[in-house]
């Protein structure tokens, strides 16, 4: 798997549903420079543990927007498939109320070059490609900062949903070191104390916890 943690994050123009509804063509990250960028991947639409994701995404969206932070949806369907599935209720296993933009990676390229495609393909004897197992994407997801390096990276098999409150967490810790040169220990959260990077600092911190 590859690791993306210290690079430019893999730029792509798709269409996207944004706003709940509205489809865009060319939707790209570089209309976010300046800001951090939450991008997440999911499996499918119209399935099980995707949408308690997706929901709860949209619940926090406006404490990841006092950070300066968007947040962007990914999945391998297209643009038409989230479309229809903004448009089902919540209570019927749709994603009505969803804000954030959704992007539609339907040649998975997006997913290949973040590394989150699930599945395996290959070319058989004819030269015709193979695959084995659903082409989708792992539950990934990366924390990108204002100048579109990739600073956090964590990628979930596709039974297991991910905690929002830590990627909110980790929003914290990031711009936590940004603003104060500080690091953040183990289990840190917003408003605990971090540490000087120095042996002193570590020595210090560690004899007052």
């Amino acid at each position: 798997m590859a690791v993306l943690v210290g690079k430019p994050a893999p730029g792509f123009s798709e269409a996207a549903v944004i706003n709940g509804g509205t489809i865009v063509e060319n939707f790209t990250l570089e209309q976010f420079k300046g800001k951090y960028v939450v991008l997440f991947f999911y499996p499918k639409d119209f399935t099980f543990v995707c949408p308690t994701e997706l929901h709860a995404f949209q619940e926090r969206l406006e404490d990841f927007k006092a950070r300066n932070v968007e947040v962007v949806a990914v999945s391998t369907d297209t643009e038409q498939s989230h479309w229809g599935w903004l448009q089902m209720e919540k209570n019927d296993g749709g994603i009505k109320g969803i804000t954030y933009p959704i992007v539609a990676d339907t040649n998975k390229t997006i997913s290949y070059n973040y590394d989150v495609l699930a599945g395996n393909w290959f070319w058989d004897e004819d030269e015709n490609m193979q695959a084995q197992g659903d082409l989708i994407a792992y539950r990934g997801l990366f924390l990108i900062d204002k100048e579109g390096v990739v600073r956090h990276q964590l990628v979930n098999d596709l039974p297991l949903g991910r905690n929002v409150d830590e990627a909110i967490r980790v929003v914290d810790a990031l711009q936590f070191n940004e603003e104060n040169g500080e690091v953040c220990p183990a289990n840190w959260t917003k408003g605990d104390e971090g540490m000087n990077a120095t042996h002193d600092g570590v020595a210090d911190y560690l004899a007052s916890h």
